[in-house]
């Protein structure tokens, strides 16, 4: 690794993230961590391991891909794929194990033929649409009439039963309790058609600190596993995520100097810029030019001029005795100072999800 920008993941953290949210559950009830999408930047397998070395029970996948790629780092919990599939993927499913969400009947049938073709169960859990309004059937109606097509389709196991909430981590609570109300509505249709239980989950991570009375068999965590609060108020988790580098250069401008492609940030006075060896193709956005802050000596940094694609500038005319080769902290922790993924987001008018997603394939991911 030649470059010094690189993402550190703190594993411990991540475990302690698991066991806050499988304190907060009632009894009996189980958590699946979402690691889709590379858990949220974080390294699948790395979190995966670490969530079920604290206690979660099963994991979260969006599509196929990932599953199979935690299979073949050979976990073998259960693993959930929370979309929807093309007919062509069914047996990779099958193949692997995974458990696939469901909300029509032509994925049931690509898995049935899937699982006869390689003499294998196919595990399924419907998709209740309760007021996402993204996948799922959408009236108990319809959720009795796919769970009776599961149930017959040769080789498909039905086993669980789901939905999302829209909006459980905002202070108005009448549409999550609504949706509430109509799963548990649906879960009574396909139970009924089914003739037994199944394994039911409702709860994102805002739900599991919100809604208890939601907790059902099995949660769903998140954001929170990563150390993000998912609702405000909420604490006692730990940031996994901390996204370093290093100093290029340090230069002294006079006043009247104008900074980078543009010259949109002129020198009032006299200056001392750092030259910090990052930018939006290692996704530090563009969008955070003349916004952002970095942390350098403990000490707070404002970016000055537009972040350049491989590069951005700093003024640390208040931070005495910088250098190159100082260590620059873009995301985490530094002396008593912090910037967490939520005040990023801030800055750029999006949310924490997406900043932890951010760091691109150049900026490797190291493991404490």
């Amino acid at each position: 690794m030649y470059r010094t920008n690189y993402v550190e993941i703190d594993l411990e953290a991540v475990r302690h993230n698991a066991r806050q949210m499988l304190a907060r559950l009632s009894n009996g009830t189980r958590l699946m961590a979402v690691v889709k999408a590379d858990a949220y930047g974080h390294g699948a397998v790395q979190v995966a391991r670490a969530a079920l070395e604290a206690g979660a029970s099963a994991l979260a996948v969006a599509i196929p891909e990932e599953g199979e790629c935690l299979r073949a780092a050979g976990i073998a919990a259960p693993i959930l794929v929370l979309g929807g599939i093309e007919p062509d993927a069914a047996e990779a499913v099958v193949r692997c194990g995974l458990t696939q969400t469901v909300f029509d009947a032509r994925a049931v049938a690509a898995l049935s033929q899937a699982a006869q073709r390689l003499n294998r169960p196919a595990r399924v859990h419907l998709k209740l649409d309760t007021g996402m309004s993204r996948i799922g059937v959408r009236t108990a109606v319809q959720a009795a009439e796919l769970a009776r097509t599961a149930d017959e389709a040769p080789g498909v196991h039905l086993v669980g039963a789901f939905t999302h909430f829209a909006s459980a981590d905002e202070a108005d609570a009448s549409q999550t309790l609504l949706q509430i109300a109509r799963f548990e509505d649906m879960l009574r249709a396909v139970e009924a058609v089914h003739g037994a239980p199944l394994l039911r989950h409702a709860c994102n991570s805002a739900g599991i600190y919100r809604y208890p009375q939601a907790h059902y068999d099995m949660v769903r965590g998140g954001i929170a596993l990563y150390g993000c609060a998912p609702a405000p108020g909420i604490g006692g988790l730990r940031p996994a995520m901390r996204w370093t580098t290093r100093a290029t250069f340090v230069k002294d401008l006079p006043a009247g100097e104008r900074i980078s492609y543009g010259g949109t940030y002129t020198a009032a006075h006299d200056m001392r810029v750092m030259t910090v060896p990052v930018g939006y193709a290692d996704g530090y956005r563009r969008a955070f030019s003349g916004r952002a802050q970095v942390l350098v000596r403990g000490r707070r940094a404002p970016v000055v001029g537009r972040v350049c694609m491989d590069q951005m500038m700093v003024d640390v005319t208040d931070v005495p005795g910088c250098a190159a080769g100082d260590e620059v902290v873009l995301l985490g922790a530094q002396g008593g100072e912090a910037i967490s993924a939520d005040e990023m987001a801030a800055w750029a008018d999006t949310i924490s999800y997406e900043i932890l997603l951010a760091p691109s394939a150049r900026v490797p991911r190291t493991y404490r």
